[in-house]
């Protein structure tokens, strides 16, 4: 007799669940999570040893939102933490979108965004990216219909590393109408050089429905502590906190937050450090040939197309494990030593195209 099957919600049923990144051999640079290669300060490791892990943390992260809100010239309570800037997002999509509702946000974009839509049960529209692999915003602009409950804009946007330039925001957050909710992920917005970039905290005051998320995962390097942060009106942040799983933000995530605004300057000198790296990878695969958008995140966008899945194993032959998504890769900042091994294996994918059926493209 066949044992019966647990009825599943539909929609979740169909979603693929999200996958990690291959794991890195002993010898091998892990370049598939966009995480900061720098372990924490010692300042920050000195906070976490403060804390005491038999206890349940502060619930609220009163602190950590007292510092943010100083920061941003806004209230604690117009400040939501999280656990990782991922856990923000559910709560706000689950928030203001259910069955029926629609959320917008351009493709391809972060790979959780679909996940999350369809686990509140609403509908993802996916506006495909311009040609040179930037959001299209009159495109999604013109999918908002009377269904649409969010927009999602994310820069850098994660995985092709293009900015959105404030005065394109800004046009578009005009079009928006104010009953819809505008959430702008810069996740790696400290990893930006491009003066013409959006940076959403200055532009708060003057949309109300507009959320700010950001996190301590990537130019902070916590990502191993799932910490991140919404900066927004108060009822959008009470909206969060109602769909919020309780105490999902350890005592020693608050900390280490904590210590790692304290001692920020120490912290971008890393950033600094990597977009260095960054620059230096970026020249080399320019000169190679390869056609590749301006990164400004922590990240590389490598447009494999077709070649994708050969492109990855030539990487991982090199010691180089990158993101394989359908049409390309992309390929984290990491250490100064994974350059050569990076440039190496770049230079083998461009001479397979070569050889290749003239249908593969790497632009």
């Amino acid at each position: 007799m066949t044992d019966p099957i647990v009825r599943l919600r539909p929609e979740i049923a169909s979603i693929v669940p999200y996958r990690q990144g291959r794991t890195a051999a002993e010898d091998a640079f892990k370049l598939s999570s966009n995480e900061n290669p720098y372990p924490p300060l010692p300042s920050v490791l000195t906070a976490m040893a403060e804390g005491e892990i038999n206890r349940y943390p502060e619930g609220s992260a009163v602190r950590l939102r007292e510092l943010l809100g100083k920061r941003y010239g806004v209230s604690p309570e117009q400040v939501q933490i999280g656990a990782g800037s991922v856990s923000l997002l559910s709560q706000f999509i689950t928030a203001a979108a259910a069955s029926g509702d629609e959320v917008v946000f351009s493709w391809r974009s972060f790979e959780a965004y679909p996940l999350l839509v369809g686990t509140a049960g609403a509908t993802a529209v996916m506006v495909p990216n311009t040609a040179d692999h930037r959001h299209d915003l009159p495109a999604m602009i013109a999918a908002i219909t009377d269904r649409t409950r969010v927009v999602i804009v994310c820069s850098p946007n994660n995985p092709t590393s293009t900015i959105v330039t404030r005065t394109e925001f800004v046009a578009f957050m005009a079009e928006v109408p104010p009953t819809v909710l505008v959430i702008l992920d810069e996740a790696y917005v400290e990893f930006v050089t491009d003066p013409d970039a959006v940076r959403g905290a200055p532009l708060l005051r003057d949309y109300p429905n507009l959320v700010l998320l950001r996190t301590f995962s990537k130019a902070y390097g916590l990502a191993g502590l799932r910490v991140g942060y919404a900066v927004g009106a108060e009822y959008l942040m009470d909206a969060a906190r109602a769909v919020a799983i309780p105490l999902s933000v350890t005592d020693l995530a608050q900390r280490a937050a904590i210590a790692s605004l304290e001692h920020e300057a120490e912290l971008l000198e890393r950033v600094a450090a990597l977009n260095s790296v960054r620059e230096q990878i970026r020249a080399g695969i320019v000169a190679q040939g390869w056609n590749v958008p301006e990164p400004q995140g922590n990240f590389i966008w490598l447009p494999t197309g077709d070649l994708t899945p050969v492109a990855e194993e030539i990487f991982a032959r090199h010691g180089i494990v990158a993101r394989a998504l359908v049409d390309g890769l992309r390929v984290s900042v990491g250490e100064t030593e994974s350059v050569e091994k990076l440039l190496s294996a770049s230079a083998e994918v461009v001479q397979m195209r070569r050889t290749a059926a003239p249908t593969a493209t790497l632009d």
